[in-house]
């Protein structure tokens, strides 16, 4: 409720949240400086006129450090709503912004408790101590005695602080880089109980015996102090043992639980020993762990069946279902009289055959960028620039293709392989129907691609390419054109060209 409300006020009143800032913090210490002057007054009984002088003083005292703590915080806010205004901010600036806002509350208090403390509490209890005459001891008993309302109202007003820059951190938040270093800007937790479960217990032990108690004098308040402090103390000494063993070891278990898995042991699991928020979360990331463990099982199956890239691209469901037109360059590559071999041979031969080419041969095309984009029988259709778009996609499908004629790949059945490469373009994305897809490339250059290794059987070449990928070579290559060849469903022939295969070509 609380945080819907500050976060209403946030967007009702962006440009004047450091007025809001000052406003919520400089309210509550004035509330604290009344409940304390009330609280003293109970020790010396001063007159109404004197009480009210004494009020007025402290609230005044403490509202002005205060509000002058708050200007501080105009200088993020500002820097924040130019950033707001600004949808070309860079990530760097993002982050910092980000970094600035969320240790704004810590590097304030670090900087300005102290001062807020002494500026506001010493001149109010001089004040006091003339107004009211009780000298030099009673004095020393109010200074005592406003150091716990002043611890108190520190803590509070650092988590009022922290309560209102959380919309800010958030809209910042949203537009924060996937990985950045989050670094370290606060309090833990355990320190957070350290520090404000005293702050709690002490000041309300010494409400309770100031209200209930009926001594009056210096020397009855500086008991009332002493004894208060030490009850308060013991009680959050046991309270901050018990309620950090119950909230920060489980914290703890879960975050190195978290590295583990981001180390990549999926196997981590944390114990649920509860049924609280705690134990949901840790019952949430023990599920986490075994998602992802799950989808690693499936990454390593697809890698299987599928290129690695292709995988990671089906796996991150960023490319777009109804796909995308690219330029790429296709490589298909079909084994020569593979027909006749398998005839005279039996099945386990032939399989064995052709696993021994295809592990000769994927190699080769993954080493020069490319992805199988399928297995033909005796042959294959790969291809360079999608999902991995690179400019020199041919030139790489040049290479690859050079490289795999000079291959020993089926030297002990004493077959050849032929390779055809095209460019052009084609439409890349996922294809398939009730609920099963494989992402693929088509179009008329993928056609091409394959005629064109036909043609090697007419030419006797190992390799020929289409004068569209000789165009987009950008290294130089010998070629020896094989003139215009009229090719299988294609109205106009194509000009094809064969690389010299001296030596073998090396990843570009």
């Amino acid at each position: 409720m609380r945080l819907r409300l500050v976060r209403w006020v946030f967007r009702r009143f962006a440009h004047q949240y450091w007025l809001i800032h000052a406003l919520a913090e400089g309210i509550f210490s004035a509330q604290v400086a009344i409940v304390t002057v009330c609280l003293a007054a109970l020790y010396f009984r001063p007159g109404w006129a004197d009480l009210l002088d004494v009020v007025v003083v402290a609230v005044a005292l403490t509202i002005v450090p205060i509000t002058f703590v708050a200007l501080c915080s105009r200088g993020p806010i500002g820097r924040f709503l130019q950033w707001r205004s600004n949808p070309d901010a860079t990530e760097a600036e993002t982050v910092a912004l980000w970094h600035e806002l969320v240790g704004l509350t810590w590097s304030t208090f670090r900087s300005y408790s102290l001062f807020i403390n002494l500026s506001a509490v010493i001149p109010a209890v001089a004040v006091a101590a003339l107004l009211w005459h009780i000298g030099w001891p009673g004095f020393a008993a109010m200074l005592l005695a406003t150091a716990v309302p002043s611890y108190y109202a520190t803590v509070v007003t650092y988590t009022i602080g922290e309560l209102l820059t959380v919309p800010v951190i958030e809209e910042i938040a949203d537009r924060l880089p996937p990985t950045f270093e989050i670094g370290d800007h606060g309090i833990s937790i355990a320190s957070r109980l350290k520090v404000a479960l005293p702050a709690y217990t002490i000041a309300a032990a010494m409400a309770t015996a100031s209200l209930v108690g009926h001594q009056r004098g210096a020397g009855a308040m500086a008991i009332t102090v002493l004894v208060s402090g030490a009850v308060g103390v013991f009680l959050a000494t046991e309270l901050t043992v018990l309620l950090g063993d119950s909230i920060t070891k489980p914290v703890r278990g879960m975050r190195a639980q978290v590295d583990r898995v981001q180390e990549g042991d999926y196997a981590a699991r944390t114990p649920v020993l509860r049924s609280d928020e705690l134990g949901v979360l840790a019952h949430e990331i023990n599920a986490m762990s075994r998602g992802l463990a799950e989808r690693e099982e499936i990454r390593n199956a697809f890698g299987t069946y599928m290129d690695k890239s292709v995988v990671e691209l089906i796996l991150s469901g960023q490319f777009p279902p109804e796909g995308v037109e690219v330029t790429a360059s296709m490589l298909f590559c079909d084994v020569r009289g593979f027909t006749s071999y398998a005839e005279g041979a039996s099945a386990p031969q032939v399989i064995a055959a052709l696993n021994e080419m295809f592990s000769a041969i994927v190699p080769i095309v993954e080493r020069h960028g490319g992805h199988v984009d399928k297995f033909l029988g005796d042959g294959l259709l790969a291809v360079f620039g999608t999902p991995d778009e690179f400019l020199d996609h041919a030139d790489k499908a040049v290479a690859a293709a050079c490289e795999i004629a000079l291959a020993d790949t089926l030297g002990s059945v004493g077959l050849t392989v032929g390779v055809g490469v095209n460019t052009g373009q084609v439409v890349a994305g996922p294809l398939g129907g009730a609920g099963r897809l494989n992402f693929s490339v088509i179009g008329d250059a993928v056609n091409v691609a394959a005629r064109v290794e036909a043609a090697t059987r007419q030419t006797g070449d190992a390799v020929l390419i289409t004068d569209a990928t000789r165009l987009m070579l950008s290294k130089a290559y010998e070629l020896d054109s094989r003139g215009e060849i009229e090719l299988k469903g294609k109205a106009e022939p194509l000009q094809l060209f064969a690389p010299k295969l001296l030596v073998r070509d090396a990843p570009g």
